[in-house]
């Protein structure tokens, strides 16, 4: 079963998203960047269902040559190849990241499965992994929280995957014919840490780098950034030593605690 994976390299920002001096972009200087938690459960899934089912993980890309960090990071969880699809500095919109990264996921074999997270980290558009289905011809099933395959050993004759989610009335579950585009939720499973070996692995691995030009014109220009309001209310002391007791309890009261 041969599984391909769409991952992001994004900021790992903390409570404060830090905007350069014009606000026109994330002030990047001090952040790390990472891999964001839906994506890092695709990851783990595929390791997983390669592990039980046999096949391969293949982990895919779209940005500027820094994300082979994120590429490297996957490897190390267990993927079995990097793919960077090289589109430079140029902001993307979601249409212009699927086209890239269709173009990396069809530059090798034809995969059974392409995992995604359900929205990135940073935009939290939640459009690339259904326009990516689109641009593969593919079937698609987003917010998927539980993931099971039925006979994929038979995947190019009629194997399918069992994918479930969370919605109003229950649970949803889909059925879907492999090929299939499936978006996971953090949650599906609990990623694991790369090992002391595994990372060793992965920094001597050939990643393979895909040269996308997505044609003048297209892209995102950024007009400006601002960070929203801090809402967050302040702390009112309720007094010190004993004497806090009785406006303890009145809250606790207030709560329904006491």
């Amino acid at each position: 079963m041969d599984i391909v994976v769409c991952i992001k390299r994004v900021p790992a920002l903390g409570s404060q998203v830090p905007l350069t001096d014009d606000g026109t972009a994330v002030d990047t200087r001090h952040l790390g960047f990472t891999i964001g938690p839906h994506e890092e459960c695709a990851i783990e899934e595929a390791v997983r269902l390669v592990a039980q089912h046999g096949g391969s993980v293949t982990v895919v890309t779209a940005g500027e040559q820094e994300a082979a960090e994120q590429l490297r990071y996957a490897l190390a969880m267990g993927a079995d190849r990097g793919v960077l699809v090289d589109i430079g500095r140029s902001e993307t919109d979601p249409q212009m990241t699927a086209e890239a990264l269709a173009a990396g996921v069809t530059g090798g074999s034809a995969p059974d499965l392409v995992l995604v997270g359900d929205t990135s980290a940073d935009a939290g558009h939640g459009q690339v992994g259904l326009r990516l289905a689109a641009a593969l011809g593919l079937p698609v099933v987003g917010g998927i929280k539980g993931l099971r395959c039925e006979r994929p050993e038979h995947s190019a004759t009629g194997g399918s995957v069992r994918a479930s989610r969370d919605g109003d009335a229950g649970t949803e579950v889909f059925e879907l014919v492999l090929p299939a585009v499936v978006a996971v939720k953090e949650g599906l499973n609990l990623p694991r840490y790369p090992t002391l070996p595994g990372r060793l692995k992965a920094k001597k691995a050939q990643l393979h780098v895909v040269a996308y030009d997505p044609g003048a014109g297209r892209g995102l220009r950024t007009v400006g950034l601002r960070t929203p309001p801090d809402r967050r209310g302040a702390a009112i002391p309720l007094g010190r030593g004993a004497d806090a007791a009785p406006a303890v309890v009145d809250v606790l009261a207030g709560l329904g605690k006491v």
